[in-house]
């Protein structure tokens, strides 16, 4: 028992950092911009939608990596290379430059993350796996509420003081996971492909810029029109090489499992609503209200600290009486009523307590949903896909964060007046509750437990 507390503690780090980082990067973002003489804001989404495409396209084929070799050896290294990446980050001197070692910290919570989720299914009892994997992702939400007060905190000082706390967090993690991680040994299995991995890469950043670059080139220029053909070529070549390849990027029969299956698409459209929902409501904070990254950072806490609260008191107990759908559809509801708020009722006079109320709905629902997929997708897994599968539904999960973020990019574009500012951030959070609203349908379609 001891033992499983231990490497279920370390093993948090893989979801604890990187959403430490998420929440507290989202608060730095104006800071950011103010330094380097007011970037663009679709310049400024690439230090999110970078970091984003690299980790979702990076997870699976980092995974099928990690499968082969030891899983606390590759969890320590992928938290090594986000802690360089983090170091880096902190001595940027331009917004290009920032993104690149935010693409190199990607890399290194692509082999955490996956690695994290394969310790916990190698080393509990498959009785306990769900609720492990419920409580880890419980955990996610409890460093995504220090995230944005931690990070007001230090942007209050220097944004890049953001940077030396993940990098000092990682530093004090690698110590120690070598300490205290059992061996957890490998499966045999192939390596996985890099004409795969080149083609999911590339067909997903060819996807996010061409939406992010809708507002300054328009719908129908060649240049937005080309990069979607490209991305539409390359992730169909990507999916053909799935179904045909003896050795596919992400197994196909993953997908034959109804749970798994389920999850998976289901947490597209909670995530791209979820990604668009943390970074509009920092900018709109700082850029309409003006307020302060701590302020900002206050405003926002309520939401991710409900999370883990919700996962731990509420999520587990609903999907013992009737199956993930129960939490999913509960989660759901909150979540558009959240964004039914701010559409509502926010205006160009600072409100907190619209902020506040919208975010605890959508903390509550967060803590519903998210926890209930994860834990109902990896609970499906074989013991030879437990880094692989989690990867998948995770590179998914990520795709669609960036995706969300550059939907809400194009829809705000660059108003002249904060009327007009207010009147595009009200369709955005309007669409947002009709994206979440897409949840419920694979949700009654595979996980409903009468039908299955």
């Amino acid at each position: 028992m001891a033992n499983l507390k231990k490497i279920f503690a370390v093993a948090c780090v893989g979801t604890a950092i990187p959403n430490l980082d998420l929440f507290s990067i989202n608060i730095a973002l104006p800071k950011i911009a103010a330094e380097f003489k007011d970037v663009p804001l679709e310049d400024l989404s690439w230090v999110l939608n970078g970091y984003a495409i690299a980790y979702a396209a990076l997870l699976v084929f980092f995974g099928r990596l990690a499968e082969g070799y030891r899983r606390d050896r590759s969890f320590i290294l992928g938290v090594g290379i986000f802690t360089l990446a983090a170091a880096a980050s902190a001595t940027a001197s331009n917004v290009w430059e920032l993104v690149a070692y935010r693409v190199l910290a990607a890399a290194g919570a692509a082999l955490m993350t996956p690695t994290s989720i394969g310790l916990i299914l190698a080393t509990f009892p498959p009785e306990r796996r769900g609720a492990a994997v419920r409580n880890w992702a419980g955990i996610g939400g409890l460093a995504a509420a220090l995230g944005p007060v931690l990070g007001g905190a230090l942007v209050s000082i220097d944004w890049r003081w953001v940077f030396v706390a993940n990098a000092t967090l990682g530093a004090s993690s690698i110590l120690i996971g070598w300490r205290h991680l059992p061996n957890v040994p490998g499966h045999d299995v192939k390596r996985p492909s890099l004409l795969a991995a080149f083609l999911v890469t590339t067909g997903i950043a060819a996807l996010i810029f061409a939406i992010v670059k809708i507002n300054a080139w328009g719908w129908h220029s060649p240049q937005v029109i080309s990069s979607m053909a490209i991305s539409l070529v390359l992730l169909g070549l990507f999916c053909l090489h799935s179904l045909k390849s003896p050795n596919p990027l992400v197994d196909p029969a993953l997908f034959r499992i109804r749970p798994y299956s389920g999850a998976a698409l289901a947490m597209i459209p909670y995530s791209v609503s979820f990604g668009a929902m943390l970074f509009s409501v920092a900018v709109w904070g700082q850029s309409a209200w003006g307020w302060s990254a701590l302020q900002a950072g206050l405003a926002i806490i309520p939401g991710p600290l409900m999370v883990p609260l919700t996962s731990s008191l509420l999520t587990g107990r609903l999907i013992e009486r009737g199956g993930a759908v129960y939490p999913v559809t509960l989660g759901t509801a909150l979540i558009m009523m959240g964004f039914g708020i701010w559409a509502s009722f926010i205006g160009t006079e600072p409100n907190t307590a619209l902020i506040v109320m919208g975010m605890t709905c959508n903390g509550i629902g967060v803590g519903l949903i998210f926890p209930a997929l994860m834990g109902t997708a990896t609970q499906a897994l074989p013991p030879d896909a437990f880094a692989t599968g989690s990867g998948a539904i995770n590179m998914l999960r990520q795709a669609s964060i960036a995706l969300g973020v550059a939907m809400f990019v194009a829809i705000v574009g660059s108003p002249a007046s904060l009327q007009a500012r207010l009147e595009a951030f009200q369709f955005g959070w309007w669409l947002l509750a009709a994206v979440t609203s897409l949840t419920l349908l694979p949700t009654f379609k595979f996980l409903n437990s009468r039908k299955s």
